[in-house]
């Protein structure tokens, strides 16, 4: 099983090689077998692809946002015409089943293409503001080049994500993979050269920890969009502020789905489980502390546990598979760190905490985990574990739990399930988080802003919020008589 690329990086719309560069070996988790062996950039690389983007942009700002945008949409058509062959490349570079990357990662790439290539003409205009006989208007301006480091999770919705805004405002793009997953992004920069997009406005290098710094502190690069840990964060929005740009952050969380005792228990067990398992429990927005009202608590942990042991692990190119392996070996080894931790600490292993026994060869699976008799001082409800393990906590009223809930560095997402929706809004409303969900989880159409707060970062991806962090007002004064001086 191969997915061997071109070349490593992709500049000025074409397959580049510079094999100077670190060897990033790209394995596929479900087996462990080496799939693709690419470059990391050289600063050689990282000039190449930053000066292409530099070059292009000019001319690209100067189209109509009508003309960007039929680019994009034709991006997205192609995107769904190949949504098989894709979902495939992704299960491959994230051991995500197929039956998940199908329907949920080219999909709403094609999406971010589609919706931001149809906005254009209107989520670009300005203001006109009277003042007397005077006026003034303001105008969205591109920023110029912008660097995308994307994460391991999503790679290609995230190379969609970041890359759709920064097209259809003007901008030109510099995108670095995860280096555990580098080949998806490839494929978007074809299929945006093939859908017309003129060469050097959507760049992919590949990279490690060495790359990043070259991309962020680079004087030509105006704007970093960072998908990541908070710790990488940090370091990345330091270095970007030593020059000030403009940078956006989506980090990660530890996030609340709060159950109230008059929830419909099926559909919030269900929201727990998409919550904490989906994609392997490699989701930044994941529900991992899931509050439960201590009088449904059996009832919730006792059908929990049964559907959990349901779930069909296995190939995740078998369309039944339910559950793939962790992306790396390393992530394994960290998430079972993690449940060594919950069992040391005293929570009540309700399932799972192992390997899967009937998962052969040197696959990253773990199985689907749930603790039970969590409290908020636990390692495991304190930190970001990202793989399949849930923490469920009991809590008695309302006041209580918001409080334990904000009780975080965190605030990238929460959840409630409850019958009452004058409850429901009063607690979304109080929850410390940039996205809720009411009586469902998880869900991120493009039409809908994605962002964190707190630790968890700043700044927002899609919908029309998108625009505004990959643009900048320009305002202009218009004076319609004589000027007149005190001097």
């Amino acid at each position: 099983m191969k997915a061997q690329p071109i070349a490593s990086h992709f500049i000025d719309g074409e397959y580049v090689e510079d094999t100077d560069g670190t060897v990033i070996e790209s394995l596929y988790p479900a087996t462990g077998e080496v799939i693709a062996r690419l470059h990391a950039a050289t600063p050689a690389i990282v000039e190449r692809a930053i000066a292409a983007a530099k070059r292009a942009q000019p001319a690209w700002a100067a189209m109509s946002p009508t003309a960007r945008g039929r680019i994009l949409k034709r991006a997205a058509d192609i995107m769904r015409e190949r949504n098989r062959e894709l979902s495939e490349l992704e299960t491959l570079d994230t051991g995500k089943p197929i039956q998940e990357t199908i329907v949920a990662d080219p999909t709403s790439g094609a999406d971010s293409f589609e919706f931001f290539g149809g906005i254009a003409a209107a989520g670009l205009n300005g203001s006109y503001i009277p003042l007397g006989q005077d006026f003034a208007y303001t105008k969205r301006v591109p920023l110029g080049v912008c660097v995308g480091i994307g994460a391991w999770n999503y790679p290609q919705q995230i190379a969609c994500w970041k890359g759709a805004p920064a097209l259809i405002c003007g901008n030109a793009m510099v995108f670095k993979p995860s280096e555990n997953t580098p080949l998806g992004a490839l494929k978007i920069a074809e299929i945006l050269i093939e859908a017309g997009l003129p060469k050097g406005l959507y760049n992919v290098i590949q990279g490690d920890r060495t790359t990043g710094p070259l991309l962020v502190n680079h004087p030509d690069v105006a704007k970093v969009s960072l998908t990541g840990s908070v710790p990488t964060g940090r370091k990345v929005a330091a270095a970007a502020a030593g020059s000030l740009k403009h940078v956006t952050m989506e980090l990660g969380g530890k996030s609340p789905l709060i159950v109230f005792d008059d929830a419909d228990i099926d559909s919030a067990i269900g929201g727990a489980m998409l919550g904490n398992f989906y994609s392997t429990g490699q989701v930044c927005s994941n529900g991992t502390r899931v509050f439960v009202a201590r009088g449904i608590k059996e009832t919730f942990l006792s059908r929990l546990k049964a559907r959990t042991e349901n779930m069909v692990i296995g190939d995740p190119m078998d369309e039944a598979t339910q559950i793939g392996p962790m992306v790396s070996f390393d992530q394994r080894q960290k998430v079972m760190s993690y449940i060594d931790k919950g069992k040391a600490e005293g929570a009540t292993l309700v399932t799972g905490g192992g390997i899967p026994n009937h998962v052969t060869g040197e696959g990253y699976y773990v199985q689907p985990t749930v603790f039970a008799d969590v409290t908020d001082e636990m390692t495991i409800a304190r930190e970001e574990i990202f793989g399949p393990v849930m923490c469920v906590l009991d809590f008695d009223d309302e006041a209580e739990v918001i409080a334990r809930a904000n009780g975080t560095e965190f605030g990238l997402s929460g959840g409630v399930f409850t019958s009452d929706l004058t409850r429901a809004h009063r607690v979304a409303d109080q929850l410390e988080a940039g996205t809720l969900w009411i009586n469902t989880y998880n869900l991120c159409p493009v039409e809908i802003p994605f962002g964190g707060s707190k630790q968890s970062g700043f700044g927002r991806e899609n919908s029309l919020a998108a625009l505004e962090h990959y643009s900048e007002l320009k305002t202009v004064y218009v004076g319609m008589g004589k000027v007149e001086a005190p001097y």
